[in-house]
């Protein structure tokens, strides 16, 4: 018995800007602070490999002052409007229906709402009443992949069932319209929202490329170098300067063994599916992996077109490769990084 990946579907909001759209939005929120701190934040915006971003406000909201709960109310609306669409769009490409499913995982950690997303799913679809539902809410970036770990167990113990892993993601949520730091700055210069579902199976008629296996590595000490801190304008964003310099650090004990104990080299590897987290992770991973003949150039692209969407961006990068129709034999590896500090991985097989 074996678990297959069937499809990716993805979805995003209803409002688009490009970075040259929102310069004039920078303007109205940095008025009255210095021209050169002025100069370096448009310079972050300019830099930060992004031509566009999504977002489930628009872009007025985004740079208005707001409340918490008023901030949270728009993510809890919007993500059950997107949650219902990528649901019901992976189904259609899957050519499954609602009622199939065993598992569903629901993913987010930018808003907080009880009871969680998959409820609403479940009642909006009518799924089975005796689905499991397994909200992840607490791993930021790497909990894409950490659903598709997640969904994984459950499935390899469970043969003939099916499981959907939804990833829904509000980053200009949690955007601080009366913080100033570079944090603030630089995370807003790089998210953006959207939000994926994969399929997933244990049934041997649905066919897909095969997990091989998975693996979490977690970071000593490293507990405060990303995340969110709940103020009361919302989640605060944190985001260490250090986080490419450890992943570069950690990188050979997370990519070496993990493929050594499935009996492969990197050389093996045909397909790199890699989470990006920003301009400065990408470059650091993409020298890494450069140094070893491969290229994250997929990964690149999703950055330029949607900006990093925290947990549901890996999957965007997993799309275009199913979409493609990879040769059979080939092998891929998803890798994301997330709060913890961690490092979620998947090989895959097709």
């Amino acid at each position: 018995m074996s678990v297959t990946i069937t499809t990716v579907a993805k979805q995003l909001p209803q409002y688009s800007r490009t970075t040259a759209e929102i310069m004039p939005f920078l303007d109205i929120w940095l008025d009255g602070q210095e021209d050169r701190f002025k100069r370096k934040v448009k310079k972050i915006f300019g830099n930060a490999a992004v031509d566009k971003r999504y977002s489930i406000m628009a872009p007025e909201e985004v740079f208005t002052a707001t409340s918490f709960q008023e901030k949270n109310d728009i993510y809890t609306r919007e993500v059950v409007k997107l949650g219902e669409q990528v649901l019901s769009k992976a189904l259609t490409k899957a050519s499954w229906d609602g009622t199939s499913l065993d598992y569903i995982i629901t993913v987010s950690c930018t808003g907080i709402m009880i009871p969680s997303l998959d409820a609403y799913l479940i009642n909006a679809l009518k799924l089975r009443q005796d689905i499991v539902r397994l909200p992840v809410t607490e791993m930021g970036c790497a909990a894409g992949v950490s659903g598709v770990l997640y969904a994984n167990e459950f499935l390899k113990a469970n043969p003939g069932k099916r499981a959907a892993v939804i990833a829904i993601e509000s980053p200009t949520a949690t955007f601080q319209h009366d913080d100033y730091s570079m944090v603030n700055v630089v995370s807003a210069a790089i998210f953006g929202d959207g939000a994926a579902c994969v399929l997933m199976s244990s049934k041997e008629e649905d066919s897909g490329p095969q997990i091989v296996d998975t693996e979490m590595y977690h970071f000593y000490d490293a507990q405060e170098m990303m995340g969110f801190k709940l103020v009361n304008s919302g989640l605060q964003m944190i985001l260490d300067q250090q986080v490419p310099q450890q992943i570069a650090d950690k990188f050979p004990d997370i990519i070496h063994p993990f493929l050594e104990k499935n009996g492969y080299t990197i050389a093996d590897v045909n397909h790199l599916i890699f989470h990006p987290g920003g301009r400065k992770i990408v470059e650091t991973v993409e020298d890494l992996f450069g140094k070893l003949g491969k290229n994250i150039d997929d990964t690149k692209e999703v950055l330029k077109l949607y900006g990093n969407m925290s947990s549901a961006t890996v999957l965007y990068v997993l799309e275009r490769f199913l979409d493609r129709e990879c040769e059979e034999g080939d092998l891929g590896i998803m890798l994301s990084f997330g709060p913890g500090f961690s490092a979620q991985r998947v090989l895959l097989k097709w």
